[in-house]
């Protein structure tokens, strides 16, 4: 237990402000209630008023939940939560020129990023308009050969193939010259987006939650479900100019909220209001398994069990952005949109095995920029020559979570770089990105809070870093001191069983936004740690009454959190996490997702 009780008392936090005396966790963390007192009373109110458990109250009300909206968070209804879509700046404009071009018969271009927001939302616009019977091609970008967002040589040959609408999804925004080429070749441009905007937008409708004149409160919007609100109001126009007939009849568009729910998880887009009700609904389509794109991933995948938020983020997420980042960057949009099963299943198959590709080229990448991380600077910020550009965005994540810092990482090729930033809670990565780019130390850049993406030259490296150090340090210090551990409740190994875990998922589906629950079980002793294929460290524990909670912790054999829990074997500890579900050989067995641990032998001992 040395390793484990070395970290000591942290002096300045009151150990009467944190759960059971732990102000240093084995992270580093001080462990408090979610709920403060003012939280506990609107969960009484909600156990008392609507007949819940106290558990289930207790985090509803952890979340922002007040008693008179408690049924309808708990049963989200798209038709209350989702505003007019001319509620968004430019959606009137975008929707009358967009219904203009499918009554006339032109030709539409769809121009998507190469992520799975991206993929998803080209796939979206290509179901409506083959429902429509309008011409229209799919555009999604190279990565390493052309890069992020429309560029001039594509959108010729778009001009060429007979487009005369331009539809950007996902990206554009800060298109200035590629959509002011497209104007001089005579292509009206919509953009559908919700990245970071600058004040000045480029020559284009642009329909942006988050263009600073947009009065909406939609920011929080990913790519598809802006498009799914331009569908709605495309499709409106369309009715009422009696567009739809017999012979072509008006298209569901709920169907594509799959697609939607897909896309608002991959983005990492918060998981309330709208956006939770866009899952939920989504969830539930996944379920029937009606799309040939999607079933062929789960199945390839190996995901079992009702499709959910761990699943779209972890499983299907990075196949389809394994062709973007590795492969054909078309390959996701295809695959989305496919209604032929065997095309479907080979294009699945095809994705899974540059997702394994993925995996061999980020791992060489992550152990040459972990050496490279100097963790004395407020972000981590690494570069090398031949690293593959489309998997830097991953190992800036990778190096985020490691070092609980904003994280970018950088693949040179020559004097320019292209490189991806991660954030952490509390520090707006795109505004910083876009800060730079108007102190011209990068070339070109965007984002939003948590996720951005830069070039720029080898000579401005050092420049960037230092720029990031004195625009960053005093909010990332600040964010790293709030960054407690909040607990939900407390429960025993006994407590934590599929009628709990069952109950909970009510409150789901959780993600950004709408945390999953922590428990922390207190004194439980552990009497079984042991690595487990690559990297893996499975866990046993048991509490004083013989009852055993058990687990699995990915990726964990060299971190903090793996070093803390081989230390802790056979000490009692304290344990915080959140539950999940095992399916195996048709059991179904309650594991804790095992977040951070503490001794349980010295109060306030840390950890």
């Amino acid at each position: 237990m040395a390793n484990l009780l070395s970290l000591g008392v942290d002096q300045s936090i009151s150990l009467d402000r944190c759960l059971l005396g732990v102000a240093r966790s084995a992270l580093g963390r001080p462990w408090r209630e979610r709920l403060e007192e003012t939280e506990q009373n609107r969960a009484l109110a909600i156990a008392q008023i609507h007949g819940h458990s106290d558990l289930l109250a207790r985090v509803l009300a952890g979340r922002g939940v007040v008693p008179q909206d408690a049924d309808l968070y708990l049963d989200p209804q798209l038709r209350r939560l989702m505003p007019d879509p001319y509620a968004l700046r430019g959606m009137e404009a975008a929707a009358e020129r967009f219904a203009a071009a499918i009554t006339a018969g032109a030709t539409i271009a769809i121009f998507g990023d190469y992520d799975v927001d991206g993929a998803a939302s080209a796939a979206l616009l290509d179901e409506f308009l083959t429902a429509a019977g309008a011409p229209h091609l799919v555009r999604i970008p190279d990565r390493i050969f052309e890069g992020y967002g429309p560029n001039p040589k594509a959108i010729g040959e778009l001009a060429e193939a007979g487009a005369n609408l331009l539809v950007c999804v996902d990206c554009g925004t800060t298109s200035h010259a590629p959509l002011a080429e497209a104007r001089k070749l005579g292509l009206d441009a919509i953009v559908l987006d919700h990245h970071q905007a600058p004040e000045a937008l480029p020559e284009a409708i642009v329909v942006n939650p988050n263009r600073q004149d947009d009065l909406s409160g939609l920011g929080q919007l990913c790519a598809a479900g802006v498009v799914f609100m331009t569908l709605v109001a495309v499709n409106r126009l369309l009715r009422a100019r009696g567009f739809w007939s017999a012979a072509r009849p008006e298209p569901d568009l709920l169907l594509g909220l799959d697609l939607v729910a897909l896309a608002t998880v991959a983005d990492v887009a918060p998981l309330t209001g709208l956006n939770r009700a866009f899952v939920v609904k989504g969830l539930a389509l996944m379920r029937a398994r009606e799309r040939p794109g999607l079933r062929s991933l789960f199945d390839i995948a190996g995901a079992d069990g009702p499709p959910n938020p761990y699943q779209l983020g972890f499983l299907i997420g990075p196949r389809i952005n394994a062709g973007g980042r590795i492969g054909d960057a078309a390959l996701g949009a295809r695959l989305l949109a496919m209604r032929d099963e065997v095309e479907a299943r080979r294009l699945a198959g095809q994705l899974d095995r540059l997702n394994r590709e993925r995996q061999v080229v980020e791992a060489a990448i992550l152990q040459a920029a972990a050496i490279q991380a100097d963790d004395t600077r407020a972000a981590i910020v690494v570069a090398g020559e031949n690293w593959h550009p489309g998997v830097v965005g991953l190992v800036a994540a990778r190096l985020k979570e490691k070092f609980r810092k904003p994280a970018f990482a950088i693949a040179f090729d020559g004097a320019i770089g292209t490189g991806s930033g991660r954030s952490i809670a509390g520090i707006d990565l795109g505004k910083a990105v876009r800060l730079a780019v108007e102190a011209e130390l990068v070339a070109k850049g965007g984002g939003h809070a948590m996720a951005a993406g830069i070039t720029l030259a080898k000579e401005k490296l050092d420049a960037f870093r230092d720029f990031l150090e004195v625009s960053l340090a005093e909010k990332v210090a600040a964010a790293r001191a709030e960054d407690s551990l909040l607990v939900d409740a407390t429960l025993t190994a006994s407590g934590a069983n599929l009628a709990l875990y069952t109950a909970l998922q009510r409150a789901g589906p959780f993600g950004a936004g709408n945390p999953e629950p922590i428990f922390v079980f207190p004194a439980h002793r552990l009497i079984d740690v042991m690595p487990v294929g690559e990297g893996h460290m499975r866990w046993r524990a048991e509490a004083g009454d013989g009852a055993s909670l058990a687990g699995i912790i990915f990726r964990a054999v060299d971190t903090s959190l793996g070093e803390a829990l081989r230390a802790a074997r056979g000490s009692t500890v304290h344990l915080a996490g959140s539950l999940s579900l095992d399916r195996w050989n048709g059991r179904e067995t309650i594991r804790l997702k095992l977040l951070d641990l503490a001794s349980a032998e010295q109060r306030g001992s840390g950890a």
